[in-house]
């Protein structure tokens, strides 16, 4: 039996993912791994609109790949990362990690193999033409999920606040202008007028 076209598209989408994750991991340059990582978004996007979920694979591609991982990448190749510092604890913790992995597979395959959640996933809704899912995610967002989006979004201000609070630090040798003080100023306290004696009258008296 013949894979259809979308079937196809998954299978590559998705192998490029696992590809660009692995890479992430073991690119020895971290420049490359970001690189990696921003393709390991690109992929994963293509398999949300595969899934008819355009809002969230545009929103992958804008956040992720247009903001975050850009500045990420920015900071990587400004800063000057010693690498061999960074691959000394690799070993120690490679068990520790594999272990990890592991665990996550056997859940990944227990999910997939599950009878319930194969029967689930073998029924796939086929949505009309003019089915809106930008629509439809902001109708539950905002009905269903309007607590928690919420809570969410306190939770961010926080965060927001917790790390202007935590990195703002007033330096002693840093120069700011006070506007304030800049408008009460009057003419006595920053000008002074002198009087001094011109060369040629000098020369005249003498």
């Amino acid at each position: 039996m013949l894979m259809s076209f979308n079937t196809l598209v998954f299978y590559m989408f998705a192998a490029i993912t696992v590809f660009a994750a692995l890479r992430v991991i073991t690119a020895r340059n971290p420049v490359h791994a970001a690189l990696f990582l921003v393709l390991a978004f690109c992929s994963s996007a293509g398999i949300w609109i595969l899934l008819e979920a355009e809002f969230l694979a545009i929103t992958l591609v804008l956040v992720y790949v247009g903001a975050v991982m850009v500045l990420f990448l920015f900071v990587v190749m400004m800063l000057d990362i010693n690498l061999e510092q960074l691959r000394e604890g690799f070993w120690r913790w490679f068990p520790f990690g594999a272990m990890l992995a592991v665990v996550m597979v056997f859940q990944m395959i227990w999910v997939l193999g599950n009878r319930q959640t194969a029967e689930t996933g073998a029924k796939v809704i086929k949505h009309a033409a003019n089915y809106s899912n930008t629509k439809e995610l902001g109708r539950l967002i905002y009905t269903d999920y309007v607590y928690p989006f919420e809570l969410a979004a306190v939770l961010l201000l926080v965060a927001i606040i917790a790390a202007i609070a935590l990195t703002l630090r007033r330096r002693k040798d840093a120069k700011s202008q006070e506007p304030n003080k800049q408008v009460l100023v009057k003419k006595a306290d920053r000008l002074r007028i002198i009087s001094m004696v011109a060369e040629g009258k000098e020369d005249s008296a003498q």
